[in-house]
């Protein structure tokens, strides 16, 4: 922000822009074939869509711990829906 005089608000677009841009080419690489398992694949897209989640709205979820980010962990992992 500070190199190029950028506004906090601007630096925001411009990071959902790219985060956009990955996750097009992580969908766009899953479908093609590949030497690598399936299963090691969806281990590092999960990862990346927690990362998503933790970075949601402008927060930074993994330092702010009283962000919305905390009732989705709890959500997912123990308030979780059996199948």
């Amino acid at each position: 922000m500070n190199e190029y005089g950028a506004s906090k608000q601007e630096a925001y677009v411009k990071f959902r822009k790219e985060v956009k841009n990955a996750w097009k080419d992580i969908n766009k690489a899953l479908l093609r074939p590949i030497e690598v398992p399936i299963f090691v694949l969806e281990r590092i897209l999960n990862l990346a869509r927690t990362m998503d989640t933790f970075f949601q709205d402008e927060e930074d979820g993994y330092t702010n711990s009283n962000s919305k980010c905390k009732d989705i962990i709890t959500l997912l992992l123990v308030d979780s829906v059996t199948i």
